[in-house]
Formats: C-alpha cells, structure tokens, sequence
C-alpha cells in the first residue's frame, strides 16, 4: 500500500539556548517561527542574487541586450509570437559602467 507523502520534512536543528529562548518569547510554535525566518532570508538572499546579476550579467544577457528587445522578439519562433510586446514597457539599455539605463533623448 502507498502512503501519500507529505509535503513537509523533520529536520533536527541545534541552535544556541538564547536563541532557542528568544524565538520562545515570540512565538510558542518553533516550528512556524523558524519557516517563517527561513522564508524570509531565503527571499532576501534571492534579491541579493538578483542584484548580483543586474551588476554583473551573464553573456548571454549582454548579448540579448547588445539585440535589443525589438529585434529577440522578432527572432522567436511564430507560434511564440504573443509572448512579447515590444511597445510595453520602458526602453532600456545597457552600459557596463552604469548597468541598464534609460536612453538619453
């Protein structure tokens, strides 16, 4: 017989007794209070990434950049052709000292 599984893990975790009495004093369910920390630096260490690669961008991203939106979304394939507006949004572009930049008029 199968058992469905959870879509929760145990983990044992061993922290320092000030801190184990700190999260007591907020929070009498540990559990909650440390998914809720771990959600939390989780989404800041994502935004850090994504700060990371807006100052640092991948080869490709230049490359697609170098492109210009217009011209990738002409590139796509027809049957992908309604996921991009090119007439939505703000043009950018992309300078290695200053990173992505409104045109100057």
């Amino acid at each position: 017989m199968a058992v469905a599984s959870s879509p929760y893990e145990r983990v044992t975790v061993t922290m320092p007794a000030e801190l184990v009495a700190g999260v007591d004093r907020y929070e009498s369910n540990r559990s909650r209070f440390i998914t809720e920390a771990v959600r939390h630096e989780l989404k800041r260490r994502r935004h850090l990434e994504l700060l990371r690669s807006l100052d640092e961008p991948h080869p490709d991203c230049l490359a697609t950049a170098a492109l210009g939106l217009e011209a990738w979304g002409e590139a796509l394939p027809t049957e992908d052709s309604d996921l991009l507006d090119p007439t939505a949004g703000r043009p950018l572009r992309w300078s290695a000292n200053q990173g992505w930049q409104e045109p100057v008029s």
